[in-house]
């Protein structure tokens, strides 16, 4: 089993972009059968709340952010 990670970074996007693009991007990863994607959002807790709830939970992926980095998401299935 091969577990890639993939990276999409969202800084200078509006929200309501940033919110399509990480949705997009997650479902295509989530066609293979295991994948780790990182979503760089930056400090802005609003941007990442949006994506949380709009995004992570409607799709019930697995996920965190991490404390070496609160500037990004860890997303998995």
């Amino acid at each position: 089993m091969s577990l890639g990670r993939s990276t999409l970074d969202l800084h200078g996007m509006n929200h309501n972009d940033a919110i399509i693009k990480s949705e997009d991007f997650l479902l295509e990863l989530s066609c293979t059968r295991y994948f780790d994607g990182i979503l760089i959002t930056g400090n802005s807790k609003v941007l990442q709340n949006k994506i949380i709830k709009e995004v992570l939970e409607k799709h019930d992926f697995s996920w965190y952010i991490p404390s070496w980095n609160q500037g990004q998401i860890i997303v998995s299935q």
